[in-house]
């Protein structure tokens, strides 16, 4: 009688743990879910409270008082910081399932490509901490793949390159598996973090990691603008010389040499899969073309770019920012068809 209860409450998920946001599915339902993910910490005389997270936390960053932290439990694809990791985890579990804390799901939930054997230990330990009854682990552009539509079981080949906060993954799958795969440490954090560079060494001006991401959607781009093109947007931050606010203007010619850098490395991890690709497989690639998903590939006229340095067939998927949750989705859908594409911890 217990199982068949709980069965009836219960509500298998899949999570994209991603560096800037966490996605869940929920079987049956679909992504039900989109945060940042962010924990708003306060320190009681040395005890650490959590205060809020996700959309309410992200809130929060750069505007908290002394005694509150505002943190991403994630850095570079992979957990920083596990105790509050496991509470993140725990908290959108419960959102999910309408704050009933009688829930007891069986996860899917993606992990890098280049993850260790410890930190996969640690991401399973804490979603079984968080409450999970089960856990299945599957590599990132495994995931993407399966989202992005791609035959991964089939013995073809498809490459897929899937640019999220903290990472950039790129890799060839075939029969279930992952041929070929590497990871760099590259994303849209660090292109954030290339524009913060950019404008305090060229204009002296400071400005917020959440002001950086406004700028790169807006006017960011992987190539220079057509002439007569080129979009600017009025950015707002700390003068460094003087220390008081101050407004700018910044034009997308000027955002296109700040992220030179990350997108140089996005192209040379993509170049470098290519040349470790068996014959046969490049062979399904040149017919195929290469698949771009995650928030990084919205970035404007990187297909474009990426197609000019390989003369490739590029494109971006549909759904690209959610194609990694789909994916753990639609392998907790189809677990017995899908079993073979997900991994041990340890």
């Amino acid at each position: 009688m217990f199982s068949y209860l709980r069965g009836l409450i219960s509500s298998d998920i899949g999570i994209d743990l991603g560096t800037a946001n966490t996605l869940v599915y929920v079987k049956g339902k679909g992504v039900v879910l989109d945060e940042p993910s962010v924990v708003a910490i306060a320190d009681d005389g040395g005890k650490r409270r959590v205060l809020a997270i996700g959309e309410e936390a992200k809130l929060m960053v750069g505007r908290t008082p002394g005694n509150i932290t505002a943190i991403r439990p994630m850095k570079d694809g992979v957990i920083a910081d596990f105790d509050v990791a496991e509470e993140m985890i725990k908290y959108f579990i419960r959102k999910v399932h309408n704050r009933k804390s009688f829930v007891s799901p069986q996860i899917v939930i993606c992990i890098p490509r280049g993850a260790t054997a410890v930190e996969r230990r640690a991401i399973q330990e804490s979603a079984e901490s968080a409450g999970a009854r089960r856990v299945f682990l599957i590599e990132e552009p495994m995931a993407a793949a399966i989202g992005a539509g791609l035959p991964v079981t089939e013995p073809t080949g498809s490459m897929i390159v899937d640019i999220g906060g903290g990472t950039t993954e790129v890799a060839v799958l075939s029969l279930g598996g992952i041929v070929y795969g590497n990871s760099v440490r590259v994303g849209g954090d660090k292109m954030d973090e290339s524009i913060v560079n950019y404008i305090r060494k060229t204009h002296n001006l400071l400005i917020g990691d959440t002001t950086a991401e406004r700028i790169k959607k807006e006017v960011g781009a992987a190539t220079n603008p057509a002439k007569g093109e080129d979009r600017s947007i009025s950015i707002k931050g700390r003068d460094l010389v003087r220390g008081v606010p101050k407004e700018i203007k910044i034009t997308e010619s000027q955002i296109v040499e700040s992220l030179s850098e990350p997108v140089a490395a996005v192209v040379e991890a993509v170049k470098f899969a290519l040349e470790n690709t068996p014959p046969e497989l490049s062979a399904d690639i040149v017919d195929k073309g290469i698949v771009m998903t995650g928030g990084g590939s919205l970035l404007t006229r990187l297909d474009e770019l990426l197609r000019l340095k390989t003369g490739l067939p590029v494109s971006v998927a549909d759904d690209a920012l959610l194609c990694v949750a789909i994916g753990t989705g639609k392998t907790l859908e189809e677990l017995n068809i899908l079993k073979k594409v997900l991994l041990r911890a340890y």
